[in-house]
């Protein structure tokens, strides 16, 4: 029998990686990644509140079935207010003035739920893509606190039992529709 075909193989052979194109790829990808990231931003607003309202706000989260304050506005319908209690729900529509959100209504219809509903401090915003991010702002704004210095809202301090008042209406927003796209 003849013998078998074995080739010779040099293990110490040597071969050169040319990581030229990888480091081409690196050297344009990092200066794309650092300019996009100042512009990719989460922001979040830090506001001190008074301890009996951020002892308010545990409260109601802890709750099996908390009272949900949620506003759905856009540049077509207006603003719809619906607060959900107990299991009812109630719609509330503020109508836009011309093209516009009539800011002045909107704080008045916010006021009324929050004096029906002094132990809920969160609320759920829903925007509409069409809906200006200076208008989401600006809604943020008024739902937050009371614009007057005569409105202010009951609260139990838990601490001492006894009942406090605040300017603070709704301090607490949720956006509900982030990924919608």
């Amino acid at each position: 029998m003849a013998g078998r075909y074995r080739p010779k193989i040099n293990h110490n052979s040597e071969f050169e990686l040319d990581l030229a194109p990888l480091l081409a790829v690196m050297v344009k990808l990092v200066p794309v990644l650092l300019v996009s990231s100042a512009f990719v931003q989460l922001m979040i607003v830090e506001t001190e509140l008074p301890q009996v309202v951020q002892q308010a706000i545990t409260r109601e989260e802890n709750k099996p079935k908390p009272t949900v304050v949620s506003i759905t506005f856009d540049k077509k319908n207006g603003v719809s207010i619906s607060t959900t209690k107990n299991g009812a729900e109630k719609v509330e529509q503020v109508n836009l003035a011309g093209k516009e959100f009539d800011y002045a209504a909107i704080h008045r219809k916010i006021q009324e739920i929050k004096k029906n509903n002094p132990e809920v401090f969160k609320i759920e915003f829903s925007p509409s893509a069409d809906v200006e991010y200076k208008d989401v702002v600006k809604m943020m704004d008024e739902v937050r606190k009371s614009r007057s210095a005569d409105v202010r809202f009951p609260v139990k301090d838990e601490k001492t039992g006894t009942m406090t008042s605040t300017d603070y209406m709704f301090p607490e927003v949720v956006f509900t529709n982030m990924l919608e796209g």
